[in-house]
């Protein structure tokens, strides 16, 4: 693999919410091995979540930086899990407080970054970097797909009609979708109130269209249409599609089987056939309805699949808000053939042994990146922000998915819902061919002179070239 023979400096910035920070994480490990000298950037509370990665590389230095005050945003409160989605744009607008003290921080380091990598929800970092006369990097935990989406919709957000179906047409495949379906963060933008913070966050999500360039948590075989689509669109090539980043070896892996609730899991799954346990799960964020949790057990009881379900522990004040746990006799009467998380779970571990063939998510990116490189089939079930693009991405276009359910407030037909599962499970041939068929390809990718290994080993390179080519002015 290539490494840097400089040991050039970059700064890099993930976005505090699990579903995007891990992903970079990801990166910064293969960056770090490769000799490329970083400095990460963290508010207090989610320096723990660096634990791993910087005792897998000690050379990584941290910037730790107090996350600035924001009236919607409670008193403690630093990370989008925190919160839930709805709080991505005070986030994004509270983070894009600390320009000043980087800047000052970068004026005093001894040899500050030639370059800004960082996440495509803090775009306002690009106008930092244009201030210090360095590069930056927009790092898209998600797809080309939703990316060529969102950078349509960024651009003019003004002519986008909430009350008719948005299409992209200039697009391959020319995707549309209903109001509801596009991105929870633009929709929020539009649906608000006059607030003067509403102009920063367009600035800001607008300006990732000015970087210098893109790194994707993808691959080209699976989104070649759309990387080819943005590179000829922005007019160069420092496109990057480096994933999937869960298939390269990283500090995070651990053996899980060696925790006791973990080896209970393992050993139920050993004493299944393959390909018949179905995994049910949708993200570190989304809690179902009440209404919504019966139905899918009752889908998932009457279907006569074997199955994982993870179900999260609520709170006091979920409950009080209508949100639902497991229904009370559920767990009994599916004994033998259902297990019930309660909590995290392995995912990237289950996914991955034989005895699991299908996996029931809400399609988030990290997701569908994992189902990939276990070869399952997804049922998709698209709540919320990225999840419909991903869906049509999987179900429409690549044929490796079937859809289910979707939206957020769906309450599904528990009948319906158990047909679809027993025929995806037991019948259904065709998407599991293609999901096996995409994990093989993304396998290729990751390898030694595959198309995400080329990648990068050209990002580093370039990186290496920005020492020569950008002489960073700490006068600003």
């Amino acid at each position: 693999m290539a490494s840097s023979k400089n040991g050039v400096h970059i700064l890099v910035f993930p976005y505090p919410a699990q579903g995007h920070m891990l992903s970079l994480l990801h990166l910064t490990h293969q960056l770090s091995i490769r000799g490329v000298a970083i400095t990460i950037l963290v508010t207090p509370k989610n320096i723990s979540i660096l634990t791993q990665l910087l005792s897998a590389n000690p050379a990584i230095q941290t910037l730790v930086l107090p996350f600035p005050e924001h009236p919607k945003i409670p008193t403690g409160v630093e990370n989008v899990k925190d919160i839930g989605n709805h709080g991505n744009g005070p986030i994004i607008l509270a983070l894009s407080k600390l320009e000043g003290q980087l800047i000052k921080w970068f004026k005093s380091h001894s040899n500050p970054p030639v370059a800004i990598l960082s996440d495509f929800f803090l775009g306002w970092t690009h106008h930092l970097a244009e201030k210090i006369r360095i590069p930056r990097i927009a790092f898209y935990s998600s797809g080309a797909f939703l990316t060529a989406c969102f950078d349509s919709l960024w651009r003019n957000p003004e002519a986008v009609n909430p009350r008719s179906e948005i299409k992209f047409e200039d697009l391959p495949n020319a995707p549309s979708f209903p109001w509801d379906q596009v991105p929870s963060l633009f929709r929020r933008y539009k649906e608000a109130e006059s607030d003067p913070d509403l102009e920063l966050l367009k600035n800001s999500m607008a300006a990732n269209g000015l970087s210098w360039g893109y790194i994707f948590n993808t691959f080209y075989e699976l989104e070649n249409e759309y990387l080819e689509f943005l590179s000829k669109k922005i007019g160069y090539q420092r496109i990057y599609s480096i994933g999937p980043l869960n298939l390269l070896h990283g500090p995070e892996q651990m053996n899980v089987k060696s925790d006791s609730n973990n080896g209970e899991v393992f050993s139920w799954l050993d004493g299944c056939p393959d390909g018949s346990v179905l995994y049910v799960c949708f993200g570190s964020q989304k809690v179902l309805k009440k209404a919504q949790m019966e139905a899918l057990a009752n889908g998932l009881e009457r279907s006569g699949v074997r199955f994982i379900l993870v179900a999260k522990p609520l709170t006091a004040e979920q409950v009080a808000e209508g949100f639902g746990s497991v229904p009370e006799g559920f767990e009994q009467r599916v004994v033998g053939r259902g297990l019930i998380i309660r909590g995290w779970a392995p995912q990237v571990h289950i996914l991955s042994h034989r005895a699991v063939g299908g996996f029931l998510s809400h399609c988030g990116w990290n997701s569908v990146l994992e189902a990939i490189a276990a070869g399952v089939m997804i049922l998709g079930w698209p709540m919320e922000a990225d999840q419909f693009v991903d869906a049509k991405l999987m179900v429409d276009y690549l044929g490796a998915a079937v859809q289910v359910c979707e939206d957020g407030d769906t309450v599904p037909d528990s009948d319906e819902l158990a047909q679809k599962i027993t025929e995806s499970m037991s019948r259904d041939r065709t998407h599991r061919f293609k999901a096996m068929d995409l994990r093989d390809k993304a396998m290729e990718a990751v390898k030694v002179g595959g198309s995400s290994n080329k990648d990068m080993d050209r990002l580093v390179k370039e990186l290496d070239q920005l020492l020569y080519l950008t002489r960073p002015n700490k006068n600003v």
